[in-house]
């Protein structure tokens, strides 16, 4: 089991799940709209010339902007999906775009085999993406049925439902109870491993349906919505993979260049504005030391010492866009 012990998270008002109901009427919906794509390019500094990673590129909106923006760019993404699209919908740009399928905690060995020792900017743009809601196939879907899959990297082995069929009911109430925040983490849990004991869970809609009908639906919410996001983070170890992409690419930044990290909810935003934090700080105090030490972490400095989140406009225009912050730091 992947997870690890965090304080209780406090859900953003609206996860990319949240918001699915209402988003997959919407025809507008579409693949690749960026969010906050004008405060990421201003707040990024990408110079004509310069190399940035987007470490998850999805269908290449905030990739297009930066290269738009005058700098060469590495597209990573984890999903095969995504790395076709961008290398379709740019390939106007040549040599100046370069896409492969990684996770962006692997972005140091995509760079060195490229030949690429330091890097003029980072971006990451966390969560799950509207065209992988879209596609039932998927499993990530809460209102169209598909199998328990939830991978973003298919050639990964663990799986929705191997984690809901196999786990035991403390391992389960565990995971919705530290990924999730769900209050009802321990019947579900029960719900789950009695249910799986006459037919096990294939398919996303039975899930969805049978914790709907154990919590009741209040509200626009669906009641499933933070079992599922629990059982993505878990499947594709996004705290893990966040760390470890954070030391990575913040490792590989040149002198005065930025990264920049999107997050959708509270636990993947204090993982971004803790190591943010503990990198900007030259000295370091505790109370058994006669006196404060320097800080041999120390390369980082605050660009937005708050959160940035998107205008009223763009909430409007863009409902996956509600729930999301943008932090920045800049190599010292």
């Amino acid at each position: 089991m992947n997870t690890l012990l965090f304080e209780r998270p406090v859900w953003f008002a609206t996860d990319p799940l949240i918001v699915e109901e209402e988003a997959h009427e919407m025809e507008d919906f579409i693949y690749h709209r960026p969010v906050l794509e004008k405060e990421v390019v201003e707040l990024l500094e990408p110079k004509t010339g310069s190399f940035i990673v987007d470490g998850t590129c999805g269908g290449g909106g905030h990739t297009e902007a930066l290269l738009e923006s005058g700098a060469d760019v590495l597209a990573l993404d984890q999903d095969p999906d995504a790395v076709q699209h961008v290398s379709e919908q740019l390939a106007s740009f040549g040599r100046r775009v370069t896409v492969r399928q990684a996770n962006f905690r692997h972005a140091a060995k995509v760079l060195d085999e490229l030949g690429i020792r330091t890097i003029g900017g980072a971006l990451l743009d966390l969560g799950v993406s509207s065209r992988q809601l879209e596609n039932a196939e998927r499993g990530f879907s809460l209102v169209r049925n598909g199998p328990l899959d939830m991978r973003m990297d298919p050639r990964t082995e663990l799986t929705a439902a191997t984690i809901v069929n196999e786990y035991s009911a403390e391992q389960l109430t565990r995971l919705f109870r530290e990924l999730g925040e769900e209050p009802a983490a321990r019947r579900i849990a029960s719900l789950i491993v009695k249910m799986r004991n006459r037919s096990p869970f294939r398919e996303t809609l039975p899930l969805a349906r049978a914790i709907e009908k154990l919590a009741g639906r209040h509200g626009r919410r669906h009641p499933a919505t933070q079992v599922f996001q629990a059982l993505r983070m878990e499947v594709n170890d996004e705290l893990g993979a966040l760390e470890g992409g954070l030391r990575v690419l913040a490792g590989r930044l040149q002198p005065g260049a930025r990264i920049a990290v999107i997050a959708f909810h509270s636990l993947e935003d204090r993982i971004v504005k803790n190591f943010f934090r503990d990198r900007s700080r030259e000295w370091l105090d505790r109370p058994e030391w006669p006196a404060p030490q320097r800080n041999p972490d120390y390369d980082l400095k605050l660009v937005t010492p708050k959160p940035v989140e998107p205008s009223e406009d763009e909430q409007r225009a863009n409902p996956r866009s509600r729930s999301a912050k943008l932090r920045v730091a800049k190599k010292i």
